[in-house]
């Protein structure tokens, strides 16, 4: 299975009846698409909409429907738009229950750096900043490794996104979570061991008795 898909459908897993949810751009687009039809949750976009729904087919899109980089989306019955500082105020009183962020690096006690791509021009953090400092709960989905270096890292070397850490990653690996401020491993991808886990994270991981394999 794709990478990109594991992690969608492993965090699709973490959405609850009447959840209020940001996507942020990259792979947490695609959660949208993993979201059991008989499971209500509305989707947010922070350029101003909730109501957005699967990424529309090829020929479907339309102009003035975009996420917050641009990319096309779909408007489900009952959709609302309105403008980003409703969007903005939204976020920063904390009515988003969940926010799904992609990351560049994740440190040992949940702190996330997701903005600045080393020798890239960029314009700045977005709303990353709000998202991870006003969600009720900030999960993170990216892939494990890029290039060959753990993106789970001891200690964050990129501009952090915010003080407050995350409540959850999920990689193509693993799922990782902070109890207690440590990074612990919860969940394996299927067909990965703990040890493979280990090999690729610099992070050092606390390892419960049991780690089940992640149901996707």
């Amino acid at each position: 299975m794709d990478p990109q898909i594991i992690i969608a459908r492993r965090v699709a897993k973490e959405l609850r009846e009447g959840n209020l949810v940001n996507l942020g751009i990259g792979i947490p687009t695609l959660v949208a698409n993993y979201v059991p039809s008989e499971l209500k949750v509305f989707f947010q976009s922070e350029n101003g909409l909730i109501g957005t729904g699967p990424i529309p087919e090829q020929g479907m899109a339309h102009p003035l429907l975009t996420d917050a980089g641009g990319r096309p989306i779909s408007a489900l019955p009952g959709a609302a738009t309105f403008d980003s500082a409703m969007s903005f105020g939204l976020i920063r009183g904390g009515h988003v229950d969940v926010t799904v962020l992609g990351g560049l690096q994740v440190d040992a006690h949940g702190l996330l750096a997701n903005w600045m791509i080393p020798g890239k021009m960029v314009p700045g953090m977005g709303g990353a900043m709000d998202l991870v400092s006003g969600a009720r709960r900030v999960i993170v989905a990216m892939q494990h490794a890029a290039k060959g270096k753990s993106k789970i890292v001891a200690k964050c070397t990129l501009p952090l996104t915010s003080a407050r850490p995350v409540n959850l990653v999920v990689t193509d690996m693993a799922v990782i979570g902070f109890p207690d401020g440590k990074a612990t491993l919860l969940e394996t991808a299927p067909g990965i061991s703990i040890g493979e886990v280990l090999a690729v994270t610099d992070a050092e991981l606390v390892i419960p008795d049991a780690v089940p394999e992640m149901k996707i």
